[in-house]
This record gives structure tokens, C-alpha cells and sequence, in this order.
């Protein structure tokens, strides 16, 4: 029988499939359910040491013999810190030491109870990765749901995976790791039959040079797959000299992703989501995901759902679980890795692929790029952006390629999923409102290209000192969507459920930048109606400055929320 403890569980199981088979471990309460785990497991060999400082050299000298990670086992307080010394010289002999420490639950932290301390981060920089695991209940508590039990699950699976990919022989870098796993009483309980059947990330590290046969496991993945599928997230680093290979893999399923990553602009599969989400055959059973951020939350909510197998392509050698599946994780350069993916599978798409999944999605696409272009907005921020994105598609230095055009956050990165046909720069890094109009500001510094920037207004006036500068020049263009707030507000559930704090949670106001703009010396446009602004938006293009120019132009915020919701309602 194993503990009762879900935490305990999965980690023992994880360690077994990333073949963790030897464990020192250290006499203590606290730790008892992991010591009981590692015992009964036939799969894992114990070893027993009473002093913790000895402990650390015991499993140092077995990694030396072995060649192979171990683990060490200690219970809670002065324990842990014992084994410091050990970590150390783990950490410079680069062997792949495992640090198991059990913990008091967070919440007697610092509250005089008996063998607590802070253990999370305890060892610095000597470890790659200190992860504390949460504690997963067999069953629901009280007043939780499903999804809540199934997120806690999920990212303690998650953490484990991602400290025992850190020793995995396929890393590069082998340096201790720490695995914090608070645990509350009763510790002495063991009455789970098994252990779980856990979801395991495998790693494969190919950043030195593009691994031949990692590329072919992952093109024998997509062969024999039934519905697969591309995601690309934010990515500066394709141009159109590599649209080929999107064409390439396109054959062998859909490739969706954002202005944020296509030289050419996007594809429109937010919308086709919002009415065939929910579809059975739209829905995909291998998905390969590479890039960073999705503006899309309804791709990634999409995505989430039902059983699948997902890889990663990761430049920074990180876990990125996004969608909740991950299985394999290639650390290497994502153009290069689509490059040799494409060669490898051809122009042939496999037998396993399913026609009409195809089709559908290929459909949809097409059919949704066409009422977009067909749908024509009342003046609102739809209007603006959708006529700005046309007008810039017949300016010269755009037809030339001497334009970059940034969007700010929240709102107005969604209209360019919308309506952009060219590469689309945003901090969505962490997708803040900061700084947007400093980013823009800085670029066009850095460039003689006419740099464009679409921005909300919260954005905007958060940013504004972006401004207070003398060495900005006539190169930059600011188009100010002024509806007095954060309009993205007032598409949320809030909107409905607390119309009393939609004020506050929206920022609402009703400030403009002709001010700022008189200060800064920035030269001012401004439009209120259709005809204005199309008027003011062929000024914004043609005018000739020495300094930047903005234009600012005011909608209201009822009109934009309806136009945008009326957008979606027309769509298929």
C-alpha cells in the first residue's frame, strides 16, 4: 500500500518513469509518507543514512558510481539546511543531485511550530530549479469543483516534471534540483493500492544542433496522426522568405498563429473557434506548439480540452505547459527544427490524416478571412483600425518595406488579429498595458523605417512620459483610441455581473492628449465622427513632421463593445 498523500503519489510515480531508481534517505516524521513510498516501491532502491551532512555525500558518491541521478530524502527544518554543503559540491561537480524535502503546511510557517522554517529557495543559486508541490486531496473539499481539483493536480504534475527534466540525461546542464513537498497529518496512513498513472514530460536537448532523429520521431508523430495540428505563439524571427515552410506544413495540417509570428499576418481561428469550439471534428489529437504567447484565450481554453498529444518546441530550453498536455519538450531553434520538419514530411500528406478535419478547418479559415473582409463596422475602433490597416496596405514606405507597426495591449492586439496583413510588434511578454508607447517610442529611435503605433487609451496616458523626449522624430506615429477607458472591460462577465465597479475596473475618465501632446511639442490630429476620421487618417499618413505625429481619435465605448460582439455574431 502507498500514502494517502496525492503529492507523495504522483511524485513517486514520476520518478520512476524518469528512472530515478536510488534514493538516500533520512530518518524523520515529516518525510515518512516518502520514505514508506520509496520502500514499497520495487522500483526505486533506498538507502539509509541517519545524518543528513552525511546523507548529501552518500547520494554524491552514488551519482559518481552510478552515473545517474539520486535523490536525498530529509524531513522538514535544520534537516534541509544540513545538506547544504553536499549541494554545493554537487552543484560544481555538475552532478544531478535530487533534494526531497518534506515540509509543515505554509500556514504554521513562522508560527513558533516545531522543525518549521522557510524551505522554498533555501539553496539559491545551487540548484537549477526549486519547486514546493501542492497538496493535491484525494476528493473534492468542500465548496471546490472539479476543475479546481483538476488544475491542482495538473501543476503538481506539472512542477515534478519539470525539476526531474532538469537531471534528465537528455540536458544539457546537470546541477542539483529541490523539490519542496509540504505535507499535513495524519502522515501514517497508507491505503492507496497503486500509484497513478501520471502524465510524463520527456525532454530532448537539441540546442547544440538540430537532432536528426528527434526531428523524425516528431515527423513520424505527425504521420500518424489523425487531426494534428501547428501553433506558433509570438515569434520576430520568420520573415517572408520563410513562408514556404508554413505552406509545407500546412499540407499536413492547420497552422494556426498570430500577426505576432506571421511575416504575412494571421489567421482568423479565434473566430472560427467561437462557433465550432465545441465541434468534435474540429478538435485535434496531436498538437505541436512553438513560439511564445497566444493573444488568443479562447484558442488556449480550446486547447485544453480532451486527450491529445502535445511537443513542444522550446528556444529557451523552459516547460512551457500551456495547454495542460505536454509531453515532449525540444530544446532547439524552432525555424530551423520546421525547416527539417517540413523536408521530412513533404508534399504527400499520410494516409492517418483526416480528410474531412482538414477540410473543415481549411473551410472555415477561408470562409472567416472573407466575411472579415466583407463585414463593414459603424464607426467605431473596428472602423478605425480596419481603415488604418487598409490605408497602410497603399502607403508607399509599407509597400517598400520601411514600416513597423506596433499595438499596445488589451484591446487594440485584438483588433490587429483582426484586420493586420504584415508583422505585428507588442509586449506580450507579460502582456502588460505599460510601456507600449516607450517600446514604440525606442524602436523608432533605433530605425529610419515609419514606425506606427495603435494603442488603447489606458495604455496610452499610462505610458505618456514615453513622450518627454527631444531625439524623437517625425518617424513615429501614434493612433490613439480614446473611448475613455479600458474597453476590453466591458466585454468580460464583470461588465454584467457588477455594472457598479465597471467604472473603477475600467479606468474610466475622460482625459485627451492634446495637452500632452502641446507640452511634448507632438504635432496633434484628432477625429470624432467617420468622416472626420477618414479624413484625419489620410493627414496621419501624408502629413510631413520633424517630430512625431498623433492622432486621436474618440469613439464611445457602448458602440465599440456592441460593434465588436456583432463582429463575432456574423462570423460562420
Amino acid at each position: 500500500m502507498y500514502s494517502n498523500k496525492e503529492n507523495v503519489n504522483i511524485l513517486t510515480a514520476l520518478m520512476v518513469a524518469h528512472s530515478i531508481h536510488h534514493v538516500v534517505v533520512c530518518p524523520g516524521s515529516r518525510n515518512a509518507p516518502l520514505v514508506h513510498n520509496f520502500t514499497v516501491c520495487t522500483d526505486i532502491t533506498t538507502y539509509s543514512v541517519t545524518d543528513e551532512r552525511s546523507a548529501g555525500f552518500y547520494a554524491l558518491g552514488l551519482m559518481q558510481a552510478l552515473d545517474t541521478p539520486v535523490a536525498v530524502c530529509v524531513t522538514s527544518g535544520t534537516a534541509l539546511l544540513n545538506l547544504f554543503p553536499a549541494v554545493a559540491e554537487a552543484f560544481y561537480q555538475h552532478r544531478p543531485l535530487i533534494i526531497l524535502s518534506a515540509d509543515r503546511p505554509q500556514a504554521w510557517i513562522g508560527q513558533l511550530d516545531g522543525q518549521t522554517l522557510p524551505q522554498q529557495h533555501v539553496f539559491g543559486r545551487f540548484v537549477s530549479r526549486s519547486v514546493d508541490l501542492p497538496e493535491v486531496p484525494g476528493h473534492n473539499p468542500e465548496g471546490k469543483d472539479d476543475e479546481w481539483l483538476k488544475t491542482q493536480r495538473w501543476y503538481c504534475n506539472r512542477l515534478v516534471n519539470e525539476a526531474l527534466c532538469d537531471v534528465s540525461t537528455s540536458r544539457l546542464s546537470t546541477i542539483p534540483v529541490h523539490i519542496n513537498i509540504p505535507i499535513t497529518e495524519p502522515l501514517a496512513t497508507f491505503t492507496v493500492e497503486s500509484l497513478p498513472n501520471e502524465r510524463v514530460i520527456h525532454y530532448h536537448d537539441t540546442v547544440t544542433s538540430v537532432d536528426e532523429s528527434v526531428v523524425s520521431e516528431l515527423a513520424e508523430a505527425v504521420r500518424q496522426a489523425h487531426r494534428p495540428m501547428m501553433v506558433i505563439g509570438q515569434y520576430l524571427r520568420f520573415t517572408e522568405d520563410d513562408l514556404p515552410i508554413f505552406r509545407a506544413l500546412e499540407a499536413h495540417m492547420p497552422v494556426l498563429y498570430e500577426p505576432l509570428a506571421g511575416p504575412k499576418g494571421g489567421k482568423s481561428f479565434d473566430e472560427v473557434l467561437y462557433h465550432h469550439g465545441d465541434v468534435e471534428s474540429y478538435h485535434p489529437d496531436f498538437v505541436l506548439y512553438g513560439g511564445d504567447t497566444i493573444v488568443s484565450k479562447r484558442l488556449r481554453q480550446f486547447l485544453r480540452q480532451g486527450e491529445k498529444e502535445i511537443w513542444e518546441i522550446s528556444e529557451d530550453g523552459e516547460i512551457h505547459d500551456a495547454f495542460q498536455g505536454l509531453n515532449r519538450v525540444v530544446h532547439g531553434n524552432l525555424r530551423m527544427i520546421l525547416q527539417k520538419l517540413a523536408a521530412l514530411l513533404g508534399n504527400i500528406p499520410s494516409d492517418n490524416l483526416s480528410a474531412d478535419y482538414m477540410k473543415g478547418w481549411k473551410q472555415s479559415l477561408q470562409r472567416q478571412q472573407a466575411l472579415r473582409d466583407t463585414f463593414n463596422p459603424d464607426y467605431s475602433q473596428m472602423a478605425v483600425v480596419r481603415h488604418f490597416e487598409g490605408l497602410l496596405e497603399d502607403f508607399d514606405d509599407y509597400r517598400d518595406g520601411n514600416v513597423a507597426v506596433h499595438y499596445a495591449n488589451s484591446i487594440s492586439i485584438r483588433l490587429a488579429n483582426i484586420y493586420a496583413h504584415h508583422r505585428v510588434y507588442c509586449n506580450r511578454g507579460v502582456n502588460g498595458i505599460e510601456g507600449s508607447v516607450s517600446t514604440a517610442a525606442g524602436f523608432s529611435l533605433g530605425t529610419d523605417r515609419q514606425v506606427f503605433l495603435v494603442t488603447g487609451d489606458l495604455s496610452f496616458f499610462y505610458d505618456s512620459n514615453a513622450l518627454w523626449n527631444e531625439s524623437l522624430g517625425g518617424n513615429l506615429r501614434i493612433l490613439l483610441l480614446n473611448n475613455g477607458g479600458g474597453g476590453i472591460f466591458h466585454q468580460l462577465p464583470i461588465a454584467k455581473n457588477s455594472p457598479e465597479a465597471i467604472p473603477a475596473v475600467a479606468g474610466h475618465h475622460h482625459t485627451t492628449a492634446k495637452g500632452l501632446c502641446e507640452s511634448y511639442d507632438i504635432r496633434y490630429l484628432c477625429a470624432s465622427y467617420k468622416k472626420q476620421f477618414r479624413e484625419a487618417l489620410q493627414h496621419f499618413f501624408s502629413v510631413s513632421s520633424d517630430r512625431p505625429v498623433l492622432l486621436e481619435v474618440f469613439t464611445h465605448r457602448e458602440e465599440d463593445t456592441q460593434m465588436m460582439k456583432a463582429y463575432y455574431r456574423s462570423t460562420i
